[in-house]
């Protein structure tokens, strides 16, 4: 039998989850879904202010609740470039769905 090598030094939390996650083949899921908990410092203050993040499936659609209906149509227009902001900070959301509550 193999023996496992101990590693120099205790794995934190973070990084047993991240391993984990990795070895569930789900970490690319739980990065997904983190755009909600991270989402005012992803779009700004200005915008977060204005929305909440409600969901994400697992297909990338975004689920967003928006102050107002004129701030929806703003963010409609805008969402193409918040999608491709998002990708670049390794977020994959394909397209976001904007529900004004107001």
């Amino acid at each position: 039998m193999a023996e496992k090598l101990k590693p120099d030094k205790p794995a934190t939390v973070a990084e047993a989850l991240a391993g984990y996650f990795t070895d569930k083949g789900i970490a690319g899921r739980v990065k997904q879904a983190a755009v909600i908990s991270d989402w005012p410092e992803l779009v700004g203050p200005q915008i977060a202010k204005v929305t909440k993040p409600l969901s994400i499936t697992s297909d990338g659609t975004l689920f967003v609740a928006v102050s107002s209906s004129a701030w929806m149509q703003e963010l409609q227009l805008m969402a193409p470039s918040i999608i491709h902001q998002l990708g670049k900070r390794g977020r994959k959301i394909k397209r976001i769905l904007w529900r004004a509550t107001g």
